[in-house]
């Protein structure tokens, strides 16, 4: 989809902050009916500009007050390398993010952690043992100052 509008630009900012807001007010805050704007959304989410919608949850009330960014070398880089890294960290659920980035590094991943034992036995058992890694150096989020989903509309 090309071209957004200034009113598509509300409905995407709108969204991205309060998903579950109903259509009505949704309408009203972008200057639109109900039904002129349910059709802009459902045309934003066929051109995959809206992949989904989900709850912010709050990791420490839920038992995973640890966050650990991970800085992972492969020991070669050839795709079917890459890939299988990536399917590896698929499965491991405590990885919230997996980048693979340009230079010295391979990918940066973000995990939470119940505490530092279960970070450490993560570790130890699915990220070092992993295939193809030659290193991983990791660092432990003491403080977040700011954490925002999605990007600037």
């Amino acid at each position: 989809m090309s071209g957004l509008d200034a009113t598509d630009r509300v409905i995407l900012a709108t969204l991205q902050d309060e998903g579950r807001m109903t259509n009505v007010e949704l309408a009203h805050r972008a200057g639109l009916t109900a039904p002129p704007c349910l059709r802009r959304v459902r045309l934003l989410e066929e051109a995959g500009i809206i992949r989904g919608y989900h709850a912010q949850l709050d990791a420490a009330a839920l038992g995973y007050p640890t966050t650990i960014f991970a800085l992972v070398s492969l020991k070669s880089q050839a795709e079917d390398d890459l890939r299988a890294f990536e399917a590896h960290i698929a499965d491991i659920p405590e990885v919230r993010e997996c980048h693979m980035l340009n230079g010295e590094i391979d990918f940066i991943l973000k995990i939470v952690a119940h505490d530092l034992p279960s970070f450490q036995a993560l570790l130890t058992s699915k990220l070092t043992t992993a295939p193809n890694v030659a290193s991983v150096k990791t660092s432990l989020t003491i403080r977040t100052s700011k954490d925002l989903p999605g990007i600037p509309v």
